[in-house]
C-alpha cells in the first residue's frame, strides 16, 4: 500500500521508492539566477518569471543538447508522484512549468517559494515569439492531418520570422514511424512541437530524445487544435480563478472525478504540513 509520502509497506515493513535528486541540465546551471526548482510534494516545479523566459529559452537551445518542458497541470503531479516511467521523465525535464492553480496553492500552503503560472496556450505562443525574434526553426507533429495544415498556416502567418521546417500529422501506419523521426532529426528544428495522437502522449519525447542532436521539445494535447482554431481555449477570467476546467467540461464531463483528486491533494498537502511541525 502507498502513504500519502510515497512510502509502501512490503512484508509489513515500510520503504521509500529511491527518487533521484532533481538537477537542471548543462545550461540552466549557468542561469540558475533566473530558473529556480522546487519540490511540490516531492515533484519538481520550476519558476521562471515572465521577464527571464527569454534568456532562459536562448540558453536552452545555444547548448547544444537536448530539453524537454513539461506543462505540469494538477492531474500530471500527481501521477509523476508515483514511481515509473512518467516520475521519470518529470523529473529529468530540463523546465517543468505550472499550469494549474492547485499546484501555486499547494506551494503556498506547504511554505515553499511562489512558482509563477502560466496558460498553456500564451506559454508556447511567448516561445514561439521568441523563437521567431531570433530566427530559429520549429518541427510540428501531432493532431488530424487537416487540423496540423491548418495550424502549421497559421503559424506561419502569426510568426512569419519563424521557420517551420517540417510536420506531420499523428495518423500514421507503425511501420512510417522510423521515417518520421529521422526527418525531425534531419530538419534538426530549434522546438520540436508536440500534439494529440502521437503515440505515448508526451512520454514519446524522452522515448525518441536520443535520436535527436539537441533542441527544445514540448507537448501540449490540444496547441494544433487551438492554433487551426478548430478549438477554444478557456477564458482569461476562467484561467485567473483556477476554473478553466468548466471549460472543458460539456466537451469531457469526466473532468468532474478530479474534484477527487483535488480532495486527494489536499489531504496529502495537510499531511505533509503536519509533518514538518
Amino acid at each position: 500500500m502507498v502513504g500519502p509520502d510515497g512510502s509502501a509497506r512490503r512484508n509489513g515493513r515500510r520503504f521509500r521508492h529511491r527518487v533521484h535528486p532533481y538537477r537542471l541540465s548543462g545550461a540552466f546551471l549557468m542561469v540558475n539566477d533566473r530558473v529556480r526548482r522546487i519540490s511540490v510534494l516531492k515533484v519538481p516545479v520550476d519558476i521562471v518569471a515572465p521577464e527571464d523566459l527569454e534568456e532562459v529559452v536562448k540558453a536552452m537551445y545555444s547548448d547544444g543538447k537536448n530539453h524537454q518542458i513539461i506543462l505540469l497541470s494538477t492531474a500530471d503531479l500527481m501521477r509523476a508522484r508515483r514511481s515509473g516511467e512518467f516520475r521519470t521523465m518529470v523529473a529529468g525535464a530540463s523546465l517543468v512549468i505550472p499550469i494549474s492553480m492547485p499546484i501555486i496553492k499547494t506551494a503556498k500552503f506547504l511554505k515553499r517559494p511562489v512558482p509563477v503560472r502560466y496558460e498553456p496556450f500564451e506559454f508556447i505562443v511567448r516561445l514561439l515569439s521568441i523563437l521567431e525574434r531570433w530566427g530559429k526553426s520549429a518541427y510540428m507533429f501531432g493532431g488530424s492531418p487537416k487540423g496540423l495544415v491548418q495550424a502549421s498556416k497559421n503559424i506561419k502567418a502569426t510568426f512569419p520570422g519563424l521557420r517551420v521546417v517540417g510536420g506531420h500529422s499523428a495518423r500514421f501506419p507503425k511501420t512510417l514511424h522510423p521515417k518520421i523521426v529521422e526527418a525531425i532529426r534531419k530538419s534538426a528544428p530549434t522546438l520540436l512541437l508536440v500534439g494529440k495522437g502521437v503515440p505515448g502522449s508526451e512520454r514519446w519525447i524522452p522515448r525518441n530524445m536520443k535520436n535527436f542532436n539537441s533542441g527544445i521539445q514540448l507537448w501540449c494535447s490540444d496547441v494544433f487544435e487551438v492554433f487551426a482554431e478548430r478549438r477554444s481555449r478557456p477564458s482569461a477570467a476562467l484561467f485567473s480563478k483556477g476554473a478553466e476546467w468548466l471549460h472543458y467540461l460539456p466537451r469531457r464531463p469526466w473532468i468532474a472525478l478530479r474534484l477527487f483528486m483535488s480532495l486527494r491533494l489536499q489531504t496529502i498537502s495537510l499531511w505533509y504540513r503536519l509533518r514538518r511541525k
